[in-house]
């Protein structure tokens, strides 16, 4: 799962800067987020991520789509990930982990950060005031996407 963590004032997202070495995102911003522990439903999964990488204690927390990555990596592998938005949140953000750095990212600056390019075709939708969830399917050949198709319901 992928969780983004908007700020009190809806303007920033919580976004960590990927530094560990040999790390596939290495250099790259991503949301929270993670793999569900055995016995762990999906809410509960990205709420205790949220709180393992960052600290906080999530309070409020929508679905806001799915993306499944096909072909991803080396090898090539599938993902399929649940998108989350947490709107209200209580404690105050690490300076990172062992994963990277935190950092408050203002949303109109998203572009200007080093992101996978993909992401700029799906992130509107993770902020956006449209209250059906996206379902999105982005080929990958390696580390490069192949196509995106999505539709809303």
């Amino acid at each position: 799962m992928s969780v983004y963590v908007l700020s009190p004032d809806r303007q920033s997202v919580l976004l960590i800067h990927r530094d560990r070495p040999g790390d596939v995102h290495a250099g790259r911003y991503l949301g929270l987020g993670g793999h569900l522990e055995p016995g762990e439903d999906i809410l509960a999964g990205a709420a205790r991520e949220v709180l393992e990488e960052s600290g906080l204690v999530v309070e409020a927390i929508t679905l806001r789509g799915t993306i499944l990555w096909t072909g991803f990596g080396a090898p090539p592998r599938d993902y399929l990930a649940f998108m989350f938005r947490v709107d209200a949140f209580t404690g105050t953000p690490l300076a990172g982990n062992e994963e990277g750095t935190l950092e408050w990212v203002p949303l109109a600056d998203l572009a200007d950060h080093p992101l996978w390019e993909s992401d700029l075709e799906w992130l509107p939708m993770m902020f956006d005031d449209d209250p059906r969830p996206f379902h999105g399917f982005m080929p990958y050949d390696g580390d490069r996407m192949v196509s995106w198709s999505y539709h809303r319901r």
